[in-house]
């Protein structure tokens, strides 16, 4: 198992836990990445190859923590910056529950992942990537507000 995956238990360990998934992520304390964005990428993958389905209840942070040996802080940030995404919903004390993907959102987000994938292997960073789609993003927009006024340079 590299330390960008997890194991998620279902099933009859499903019903002992009361529903929440098992989660076993083991944070690289090599890596650059913060292990915030580690837990957040893991999830957010999970979700996308079905690993983690739609209404699938987290654990809960404290619990999280303890499991992964990072702060409660840290696994707060993750669920927060997911929740922001729509990846996840919180609610209240019945907890953080995994959401539905539509099939658009699931495409971008598997085209997205190939993309960060080819460019960390040419070697790019994140602020790298995160420079490239600013920029050609910025290009597009040029070349759209150009052909919707030609006259206009």
């Amino acid at each position: 198992m590299t330390s960008h995956e997890m194991l998620l238990a279902h099933g009859p360990h499903e019903e002992l836990c009361g529903g929440i998934c098992a989660l076993n992520f083991k944070v690289d304390k090599e890596s650059d990445v913060p292990p915030y964005s580690q837990l957040r990428r893991a999830i957010i993958a999970a979700r996308s190859d079905g690993t983690l389905a739609a209404g699938d209840r987290l654990p809960p942070m404290r619990t999280l923590a303890t499991q992964t040996g990072l702060a409660v802080n840290t696994v707060a940030k993750a669920y927060k910056e997911l929740e922001a995404a729509g990846a996840i919903e919180t609610h209240g004390r019945a907890g953080s529950f995994v959401t539905a993907l539509d099939a658009t959102s699931h495409k971008a987000q598997l085209l997205t992942e190939k993309f960060i994938v080819a460019m960390r292997k040419l070697g790019y960073e994140d602020q790298q990537i995160h420079a490239t789609v600013d920029h050609m993003l910025g290009l597009d927009r040029e070349l759209s507000n150009k052909a919707q006024n030609p006259g206009s340079s």
